[in-house]
């Protein structure tokens, strides 16, 4: 039984004023777990697979190239020539690519744009290119991961985890060298070096631009490893206004790799290793399965 006190208490607590602050944090994490709820986020990841040069056939059957356990037992094959992938459906099975369902299906990469995935059943697959390798990334709405996720745990929110930090522009866009969980270099532009306060101290970040729209910032602190996640975390900051961009720690969020072992996660460059703690955003994730 809960004490009348505690009661009067945790009913107190909702009656206490709501700033813009506390208001926007939970709508933020209440998306975030939205996200990672979708049919298709990433706890819907349940496999990936490489593909090797001619034909890769795929289905849950025997001598398969790639085997899926919740695929019809011949879906048909994926075959790899001169950085094209050309779909071939099997007789009697049903894929669908957009609205329409498909035969055959050429998947094409225009620069870093990925091609539209195609549904199989329960599953949606996508050709995904890293480096100088092909695969296919299988999602599954069904996949034990997603149905066992009961949402996110975070440090307590805080507004001094909230620091207006100002961009030092390099010269010129600066092109970085990005490693990947395979041992990929990614090649990414910088727009500078971000430099903050926090705790009475200076600290440096250097972001890189994922998109025109936001900049990305891959770091680690002194967290990781102990309550939040090993390899670090992941940080989006919107584009400079007069040369000052705020940098939301509450806003850290785990990388792919914390949800799914068949990511392909960016990890954060030596520049962005922080001396310090910073026990904001979303702490270590653990993965759990329906047994």
């Amino acid at each position: 039984m809960i004490s009348s006190v505690v009661k009067a208490s945790f009913f107190l607590l909702l009656l206490l004023p709501q700033t813009s602050f506390d208001v926007e944090n939970r709508a933020w994490r209440e998306k975030r777990n939205n996200e990672l709820r979708a049919e298709d986020g990433w706890l819907s990841v349940a496999g990936l697979f490489w593909l090797k040069p001619g034909s890769n056939s795929f289905g849950s059957g025997k001598g398969m190239s790639i085997v899926l356990s919740s695929a019809p037992e011949n879906v048909g094959t994926l075959e790899l020539a001169n950085g094209v992938v050309t779909l071939r459906v099997a007789d009697g099975v049903t894929v669908n690519a957009g609205t329409e369902a498909v035969r055959t299906h050429e998947m094409r990469f225009d620069g870093e744009k990925q091609p539209a995935p195609f549904v199989v059943g329960s599953l949606k697959l996508s050709v995904i290119k890293r480096g100088e390798r092909y695969g296919l990334r299988v999602k599954d709405k069904n996949n034990p991961a997603l149905l066992a996720f009961k949402g996110l745990e975070w440090f307590p929110a805080s507004e001094s985890y909230r620091v207006v930090a100002t961009l030092i522009p390099d010269a010129q866009p600066k092109e970085m060298i990005i490693m990947n969980v395979l041992g990929d270099e990614l090649k990414m532009k910088s727009p500078g070096v971000l430099s903050f306060q926090l705790n009475g101290r200076t600290h440096q970040l250097r972001p890189v631009m994922e998109n025109e729209e936001k900049l990305f910032i891959i770091f680690r602190d002194q967290t990781a490893g102990k309550t939040s996640y090993g390899a670090g975390r992941f940080l989006y900051a919107d584009l400079p206004k007069d040369g000052k961009v705020i940098l939301d720690f509450n806003r850290a969020e785990n990388p792919p790799c914390a949800f799914t072992p068949y990511a392909t996660c960016p990890l954060p460059p030596r520049a962005n290793f922080l001396s310090i703690p910073i026990p904001a955003g979303e702490r270590a994730f653990h993965l759990k399965t329906k047994s």
